[in-house]
C-alpha cells in the first residue's frame, strides 16, 4: 500500500529490545514470587542505572568507532583513591578535583594511544586497565574494600537521599542520558562524532579534528565512569574493587550491543543504552532470584551477546575503512 513501510523499518533492534524487555518482565512477574515487590523493582532500577551510565560513556566512544575496555578499571580505582582520600581527612572538594584531574588524565592517556600513537583502542584500552588497577591497588590501595568514612557525611546523606522520590542513582542515570542526548544530538562535537563514526577519513577530509575527538570520546567515557562509581559507593557505602575481576565490563558492553548502537561506528544513541539497560537490568535479576549459578548466567549472557553481535554484523555491516581504522 502507498505509504506503508516494510516491516524491518518499523521493528528495529532498539524496538525489539524493548518488546523483549516488557515480555521478560511479565514473564518473570507472572512466573516469580517477589519479583514485582516494590523493593525488587527498585533493585532493578538502581542496577540498571549505574549500569546505563557505563554504557553511556561506552556507547558515545563506540559511536566514534572506538571501544573502551579500562572503564570498570578506572571506575574502582578513582573512587577507591576518592575514599581513601577522605579517609585520611581530605575533604570532599579537595579529593574530587584530583581525583576528577586523574579521571580526565587517564582517559586522556587511552584517547592518546589511539589518536596520536595509532594503537587499536581494544589493546590500548585493554593493556591501560590492567597497567592502572594494578598500579593503584599495589602501590596506593591499603585494602581490597575501600568504605566511606564517617566524616563524609555528605556522601552519607546523598546515599539516602529522594528526589521525587528517586534515589540518587536513578536520578543521576537519569540526568547522564538526557545530557548525553542533547550533545550527540544537536551539538557540533556531537554531529562530528557521528560523522567521525561513519566515515573516518571522510570526517578528516572535511576538516573535523578528529583526534581531539577521538581523545574527547575517551576523557568523557572516563568521567562517566568516575561518576557511575560514585553513584555506586553512595549506595553501597563502598567500593569493591574486586568489581575488576567481575562480569560488570561484560555486561556493559551487552548493553551496548544489545541495545543497538552499531559496532562500526556512527550509529545508535542514547536510547539504545536505556533499552539495552533496562532488559539486561531484567534478566540478570530474574537469574538471581531463580539462583542460577554464575556460570550459566554468563553462558546465557554470551549467547545473547553473540546474537546481538551477528545481528549487528547484518545491520550495520562493517566497510572497508572501518576494517582499516582496527579500532574494534
Amino acid at each position: 500500500m502507498p505509504g506503508s513501510r516494510p516491516l524491518f523499518r518499523i521493528f528495529t533492534q532498539e524496538t525489539i529490545v524493548l518488546l523483549m524487555a516488557v515480555v521478560l518482565f511479565v514473564g518473570f512477574a507472572v512466573a516469580l514470587d517477589g519479583f514485582t515487590a516494590p523493593a525488587n523493582l527498585l533493585n532493578i532500577v538502581r542496577s540498571v542505572s549505574v549500569l546505563g551510565i557505563l554504557a553511556a560513556g561506552m556507547g558515545i566512544v563506540v559511536i566514534g568507532r572506538g571501544i573502551d575496555l579500562s572503564m570498570v578499571s578506572i571506575m574502582v580505582v578513582t573512587v577507591a583513591i576518592q575514599l581513601q582520600l577522605l579517609q585520611a581527612g581530605w575533604s570532599l572538594w579537595s579529593a574530587s578535583a584530583l581525583v576528577a584531574a586523574i579521571t580526565i588524565g587517564l582517559g586522556a592517556m587511552n584517547g592518546f594511544m589511539v589518536a596520536y600513537a595509532g594503537v587499536s583502542a581494544l589493546f590500548a584500552t585493554l593493556a591501560s586497565s590492567a597497567f592502572v588497577f594494578g598500579f593503584v591497588r599495589s602501590q596506593i590501595l591499603s585494602q581490597d574494600v575501600i568504605y566511606i568514612p564517617e566524616t563524609a557525611e555528605t556522601l552519607l546523606w546523598l546515599g539516602k537521599a529522594r528526589i521525587l522520590g528517586l534515589p540518587l542513582d536513578v536520578v543521576v542515570f537519569l540526568a547522564v542520558v538526557a545530557v548525553a542526548l542533547v550533545l550527540l544530538r544537536w551539538s557540533r562535537p556531537g554531529r562530528f562524532l557521528y560523522l567521525m563514526g561513519d566515515n573516518f577519513q571522510a570526517a578528516r577530509t572535511m576538516g573535523i579534528p578528529v583526534r581531539p575527538l577521538i581523545v574527547a570520546s575517551f576523557v568523557a567515557s572516563a568521567l562517566l565512569a568516575w561518576l557511575a562509581g560514585m553513584a555506586s559507593a553512595v549506595s553501597l557505602q563502598s567500593m569493591n574493587t574486586r568489581l575488576v575481576n567481575s562480569a560488570l565490563l561484560y555486561d556493559v558492553v551487552l548493553v551496548v550491543v544489545i541495545g543497538g548502537i552499531g559496532l562500526s561506528g556512527g550509529k545508535g544513541g542514547m536510547r539504545n543504552v536505556v533499552v539495552g539497560a533496562l532488559l539486561i537490568g531484567i534478566l540478570l535479576n530474574g537469574m538471581t532470584i531463580l539462583n542460577l549459578p554464575n556460570i550459566h548466567q554468563n553462558l546465557i549472557k554470551a549467547l545473547i551477546l553473540l546474537g546481538a553481535i551477528i545481528l549487528d554484523g547484518q545491520l550495520n555491516p562493517r566497510d572497508e575503512q572501518t576494517s582499516q581504522q582496527g579500532d574494534i
